[in-house]
């Protein structure tokens, strides 16, 4: 019901008030802007008790004798979500059954498209004694939560202190969305703005509810995860597993996923949802947690608020001897056992640090301020690889002075001044003015002429030039299916890498990668399609592009084309793999799907920092001397210093190419990755091609990192062939 105590225009006040679990009321305030002063009295406290007195006095008088109410309970709705109850378009209400059969509720249109300008409402309910499983097996709504989104509340009320989640966006059927409530009652909140997308479909259940989760473990091994685990953990729940051992004993515990994340939560102090062990808590989204007990007596506590649920956590837990913890291994100070050839090598393979501590540096090491010893080569190479800065210090540049990207200082003052003071004109990279007709080696320049040197403009959301063009051309880059971090994993995910293409010859199979770049295009490696007394590998004819392909076995939705023409670049040298690229034509355009985009091309200036971390992705072998990939594989490498670069590969190197990896060895791409992309991301950007697999001395060997075809050096020439 509705009560108007106050009637004018906005600004307006949404409160709801829930009484028992039948019944739930509305009540709408609107206050003149006269009187927008008022707004200060409408507190929870004063609004209670002003509802509390109405309903004593008027109870009797309107035949509600046997309604008795017990407690109220008062917070802000979303504006964004509430329907008036006139309303009756897009309003859906649903009751489980109670036999637990699933239903299979979608969004209007679905799959055809959802209606724009919608403002959609699905009121669920269950028995008493029940909770609501919300396990969504399609989500495909536009990626712009501000204007399209699905909320998922913990009442039949939109207040924003009962949301479980809110969510837009694709998912993949790997990573499927799943709620539940923490009571018999839920509420889907759909909101679309202009443009139509496939929408969602999901199914309805209600299961028990649980009646407690805390759990006493004695084994000395097992595992334990947050309630209902993949699924999102329910609002308003603690849980608390007691692992015991024999007194003799540890534990250990690794936790393979956690993901405690929500808006407005502090990671510092973890005031919402978080797993405490040993009066430290934890939340947020973490790559690595592990810790080891004190004794043989282990609390792990789990707490969710009532708001924002997320995927929670997967927990191992082993008993060790504490006498010999990891044997024939080295025993991390968190628990983890690693092998002994990856202690003080400069990583930190513990994630504590504790594999780099008390180490003693080797001739070809350097010892950090902090004790921990790092390749010599890293030293000065624009990158805080000890972590406390000692590496880059003493580099031949004084507070006084800037150093430019080819090591030569210049005065400070001289940074950005207007004038390329730097051999690289690097002083006058990243500076905040535009200037017209004026452009150098390091500016970026817009289709009217005007250049700016604002690093890496291109696509960042920002207009940086006058004419708009550096956001042109911008449907790049993108992964449109979601996805989490998976850790530990080399198996890419369904969707992963959209742009990612697999080059069949003939009957061979996978031979190369290569990476989408429009509908008609791909780039790849020229050292792929040259002729052999073996066979013809420069024949388009004879090869093959697979598209969205996830394992080299599954063809399920899979664009399979034919190679119109293939280009390699007029300059490649077979011997020193200079200018290592070509660009194949298809027969027929790729439709761009969830799983197959194109990657963002750099333009010539772009800038991939040294140290930056990027991605190398492909079906090569699992070693050198291993077997081909049968799922895609991913590794995270990092931009490695030109000047490192070049004395490592002893003088090899040349400006269309660039190195990244680990000098340590250990992660590299390797044969069959060839023409496959080097993709990189800055601060959530979209994805840019920095590299392509070009060459390298075995596969993952220590100072031997791979070797990569420089993309923004031979961007202008794909220009000219592609028109892109």
């Amino acid at each position: 019901m509705w009560s108007q105590l106050l009637f004018g225009s906005f600004p307006m006040i949404y409160i709801s008030c829930e009484g028992s679990t039948v019944a739930y009321c509305w009540i709408r305030f609107l206050i003149p802007n006269a009187n927008s002063s008022a707004l200060s009295l409408f507190t929870e406290s004063q609004i209670t008790g002003s509802l509390r007195g109405i309903t004593r006095s008027s109870a009797g008088s309107s035949g509600l004798e046997n309604i008795r109410i017990t407690s109220i309970s008062l917070s802000p709705a979303d504006p964004r979500t509430v329907k008036e109850p006139t309303d009756k378009s897009c309003a859906f209400s649903y009751y489980a059954d109670p036999s637990g059969k699933k239903i299979i509720l979608s969004s209007p249109g679905f799959p055809s498209g959802y209606p724009t300008n919608a403002r959609c409402q699905y009121l669920l309910r269950a028995e008493r004694g029940s909770v609501i499983s919300l396990a969504f097996t399609t989500f495909n709504i536009r990626d712009n939560c501000q204007d399209d989104f699905l909320t998922v509340f913990n009442s039949l009320s939109s207040d924003r202190g009962n949301i479980i989640t809110e969510q837009c966006g694709n998912r993949p059927p790997t990573n499927p969305l799943a709620v539940f409530s923490s009571g018999n009652v839920a509420l889907i909140a759909f909101i679309t703005s202009s443009i139509s997308y496939p929408g969602f479909q999901v199914v309805f259940s209600q299961v028990p509810k649980l009646t407690g989760c805390d759990q006493t473990l004695t084994s000395d091994l097992g595992n334990f995860t947050s309630p209902y685990y993949p699924s999102f953990y329910p609002p308003n729940i603690d849980c608390k597993w007691t692992i015991q051992v024999p007194s003799h004993l540890r534990i250990r515990v690794q936790f393979y996923m956690f993901r405690l994340k929500e808006p407005g939560m502090n990671h510092d102090t973890c005031n919402k949802d978080y797993v405490e062990i040993a009066s430290v808590k934890y939340c947020g989204e973490r790559s690595f947690l592990g810790l080891i007990s004190s004794g043989p007596t282990l609390e792990v506590k789990f707490h969710s608020d009532a708001s924002f649920t997320d995927k929670g956590f997967l927990a191992e837990y082993s008993a060790y001897d504490p006498q010999n913890p990891c044997p024939g291994q080295f025993a991390c100070s968190n628990g983890l056992c690693i092998s002994v050839s990856l202690t003080c090598d400069g990583w930190n393979d513990c994630g504590d640090l504790s594999d780099e501590r008390n180490c003693v540096c080797s001739s070809d090491q350097f010892h950090c301020d902090n004790g921990l010893c790092k390749p010599r080569l890293w030293l000065c190479d624009h990158s805080n690889d000890c972590g406390d800065n000692s590496d880059e210090k003493q580099c031949g540049c004084n507070s006084e002075q800037w150093k430019c990207n080819n090591e030569v200082c210049i005065p400070r003052i001289k940074k950005c001044d207007g004038q390329p003071d730097c051999a690289d004109f690097s002083d006058e990279a990243d500076c905040a003015n535009v200037t017209v007709g004026v452009c150098t080696d390091f500016t970026y320049q817009c289709k009217n002429g005007a250049c700016t040197s604002q690093v890496n403009p291109e696509c960042d959301q920002k207009r940086d030039c006058e004419d708009g063009s550096d956001e042109e051309s911008c449907n790049c880059g993108v992964r449109p299916y979601k996805h989490n971090r998976i850790v530990g994993g080399t198996d890419a995910d369904v969707g992963e890498w959209p742009w990612q293409v697999s080059l069949h010859f003939g009957r061979q199979g996978h031979t190369c990668g290569a990476s989408i770049i429009s509908k008609h295009w791909l780039v790849s490696a020229a050292h792929c399609f040259q002729r052999t007394r073996e066979a013809n590998y420069a024949d388009a004819r004879n090869w093959n592009t697979y598209s969205g392909l996830h394992g080299q076995r599954d063809m399920q939705n899979v664009q399979v084309r034919g190679v119109k023409s293939i280009t390699t670049h007029p300059l490649y040298n077979h011997n020193t793999f200079d200018y290592d690229i070509a660009l194949l034509e298809l027969k027929e355009p790729l439709v761009f799907s969830n799983i197959i985009h194109p990657i963002c091309l750099p333009a010539r200036t772009h800038i991939f920092p040294s140290g930056m971390s990027c991605w190398v992705t492909g079906w090569g072998l699992l070693g050198e001397n291993g077997q081909l990939a049968r799922m895609l594989q991913k590794a995270e490498v990092k931009i490695i210093n030109d000047t490192v670069c070049n004395s490592v590969t002893r003088g090899q190197v040349t400006p269309r190419m660039l190195c990244s990896g680990y000098l340590t060895g250990g992660v590299d791409a390797c044969q069959g990755d060839s023409g496959g992309p080097l993709a990189c991301s800055q601060n959530g950007g979209p994805w840019f091609l920095c590299g392509i697999v070009s060459w390298g001395e075995g596969c993952a060997r220590k100072n031997n990192p791979g070797i990569y075809s420089r993309m923004t050096e031979l961007r202008e020439w794909v220009k000219i062939q592609t028109g892109l």
